[in-house]
């Protein structure tokens, strides 16, 4: 995304930079556009469960099918203060679901943009990850490192460490917010 600019679009595009701004203000402007037709183009999970923590982990699902096919929106959004209208559905989905387990609209949209981080950041990490896999055929330097751990030093993660590269690779996402959801006040 930092590649994007006005200019380079316009070249992509056969057009000038002037032509463009006459559609929009700024890059921000267009990113925001693009976003909003990513979100309204998301189909809305219709029939969401009653029950609010099952609410929240089904929201957070769709939250992270619309962004995992084009991990670029997730750099957009978390690299500056951007935001579709036309996302708010899935943020005011979870937000409502945790003033129902209890918590005050404040502590919600704290609960909230935790599972946001959680999703956003596994995201990230896991497209990294998989470029990496793709370009390399060798162990990447965490497997090597997980390999040559000695069992005595380390036994807790010793023991899973030839098996570290696809435990790690698994699709866990939604354990994330099922965790989160077993006690969202954080009262114990």
């Amino acid at each position: 995304m930092e590649r994007l600019t006005m200019r380079r679009l316009a070249t992509e595009i056969g057009s000038t930079p002037m032509a463009l701004y006459h559609h929009v203000r700024n890059k921000e402007e267009l990113l925001v556009l693009l976003l909003d037709d990513h979100a309204a183009r998301t189909p809305r999970r219709t029939g969401m469960p009653a029950e609010p923590r099952e609410r929240i982990v089904a929201a957070a699902a769709a939250i992270h099918r619309a962004l995992a096919d084009c991990p670029w929106i997730v750099e957009v959004l978390t690299a500056d203060d951007l935001m579709s209208a036309s996302a708010l559905w899935f943020v005011e989905q979870i937000v409502d679901a945790l003033i129902a387990c209890g918590l005050t609209p404040e502590r919600a949209v704290h609960g909230y943009r935790a599972i946001w981080y959680y999703t956003a950041g596994e995201i990230v990490v896991g497209t990294a990850a998989d470029r990496r896999r793709a370009d390399d055929d060798h162990p990447t330097y965490r497997e090597q490192v997980f390999t040559d751990l000695a069992p005595g030093g380390l036994p807790r993660l010793s023991e899973p460490a030839d098996a570290w590269g696809p435990l790690t690779a698994e699709d866990t996402y939604l354990d994330g917010p099922r965790a989160l959801m077993e006690d969202p006040t954080g009262r114990g």
